[in-house]
C-alpha cells in the first residue's frame, strides 16, 4: 500500500508489485481472450493495411507496394457513373425503411410476446422467429423465387391464376420489388430484433406494472405510459447502432433475392451491388476499397452526428 511517507522508489516498488499481483490473478481470464484478441488482430487489424489499395491503380504483376498511386480516381468513379444517383437513393432509402419498419415491428412483438404468460410457449414463439435470422441469404433467395416465379411460382399458380388473373412476370417489373424486398427484410430481420427487445422489457421493475394496475390502467396505458418511455434508451442505441451501416447495404437480400435481374436493376442496385458487378466486369480492386473505405467513413459521420444530437437532447441514451 502506498503511503505519503515513502520515496519515489518504494512506490514505484509497490506499483510494480500490486501489477504482477493483478497479472497473476488475472492471468486464467487473459489466457481465455488470448485466441479472441488474436482472431480480432488477425482479422480486423492486420488487412485494413490494404487500405493503401483504394488510393492506387492496382495491377496483379507489379504488386501492392509498387503498383502507382492515383489519388482519389478509385472514390471519383462511384459518384461519376450514371448509377450514381440511383444506388445512393436506393441504399439509403431502403435502409431508412427497414430501420424504421423494423423498429416499429420489433417493439410490436416484443411487446406481444411478453404477454404470453406462458414460458413454453414463449420459448417456442422466440425459437420460431428467429429461424429466418439464421436462414442463407441463398436459401432464401429460393425460397422467394419459389414463390414468384413466373411459371410454378405459388402467387402465380396457386392465387392469381386461379382467381382468373393473369400473372405477374415478377423478375421482370421492377416497380414491385421495393415492396418485395421490404417483406423479405422484415421477416428476416425482425425475429432477432425482437429478442433484444423482449430481453429488455422482461428487465423492467415490475412494480411499475403492479403500481398501474392498483391505479387502474389499462394494458395499453401500461404500454404506453411505462414499457415505451422505458424501451426508450434500448431503442436510441439500437437506432445509433444501425445508422452506422447507412451506406452499406445487406449484399445478398439485393443481389440473391432479385436473382440479379438487370430488368430489376433501377429499384435493386445499391453500392455493395454496383461495386460488386464492377468488380467482376473490370476486376479493379481499388475500386471496390475505395467504396468500402467511403461507406466506413460516412457511416462513421453519421454515428458521431446522431449521437452529439442524442447526447445533447438524452445524455443518458447516449452510446459515448
Amino acid at each position: 500500500m502506498i503511503t505519503k511517507n515513502m520515496n519515489a522508489a518504494e512506490k514505484k516498488a509497490v506499483k510494480k508489485s500490486q501489477t504482477l499481483r493483478k497479472l497473476r490473478k488475472y492471468a486464467p481470464l487473459y489466457l481465455c481472450a488470448l485466441p479472441g484478441f488474436i482472431y480480432l488482430i488477425i482479422n480486423n487489424y492486420l488487412p485494413m493495411g490494404g487500405l493503401i489499395l483504394a488510393f492506387k491503380k492496382y495491377s496483379f504483376a507489379k504488386g501492392i507496394i509498387k503498383s502507382p498511386w492515383n489519388g482519389l480516381s478509385n472514390f471519383t468513379y462511384l459518384f461519376g457513373s450514371k448509377w450514381a444517383k440511383i444506388m445512393f437513393r436506393n441504399t439509403i432509402g431502403y435502409n431508412v425503411l427497414f430501420l424504421f419498419l423494423g423498429t416499429v415491428f420489433a417493439i410490436f412483438v416484443a411487446i406481444l410476446l411478453n404477454e404470453v404468460r406462458k414460458k413454453t410457449a414463449q420459448q417456442v414463439y422466440q425459437t420460431t422467429i428467429l429461424i429466418p435470422h439464421l436462414v442463407s441469404t441463398v436459401l432464401i433467395g429460393y425460397l422467394v423465387y419459389a414463390f414468384l416465379s413466373s411459371t410454378n411460382g405459388f402467387v402465380n399458380k396457386g392465387i392469381l391464376e386461379p382467381l382468373g388473373k393473369e400473372g405477374i412476370q415478377w423478375y421482370t417489373e421492377a416497380k414491385y420489388w421495393p415492396f418485395i424486398l421490404t417483406i423479405v427484410q422484415l421477416w428476416r430481420s425482425f425475429g432477432f430484433q425482437s429478442i433484444v427487445y423482449f430481453a429488455t422489457i422482461i428487465g423492467f421493475d415490475k412494480t411499475y406494472y403492479e403500481a398501474a394496475v392498483v391505479d387502474g390502467a389499462t394494458t395499453w396505458q401500461q404500454i404506453t405510459r411505462i414499457t415505451l418511455p422505458l424501451l426508450k434508451p434500448t431503442v436510441i442505441i439500437l437506432t445509433i447502432m444501425a445508422l452506422g451501416r447507412m451506406f452499406a447495404s445487406d449484399f445478398g437480400l439485393f443481389y440473391q433475392v432479385p436473382q440479379n435481374s438487370g430488368l430489376l436493376y433501377s429499384t435493386t442496385t445499391t453500392i455493395d451491388t454496383f461495386v460488386y458487378r464492377t468488380l467482376m466486369q473490370d476486376h479493379d480492386v481499388g475500386r471496390s476499397l475505395a467504396a468500402g473505405f467511403m461507406q466506413s467513413v460516412l457511416g462513421f459521420f453519421v454515428v458521431m452526428l446522431t449521437n452529439a444530437i442524442v447526447r445533447r437532447t438524452e445524455p443518458d441514451s447516449a452510446l459515448f
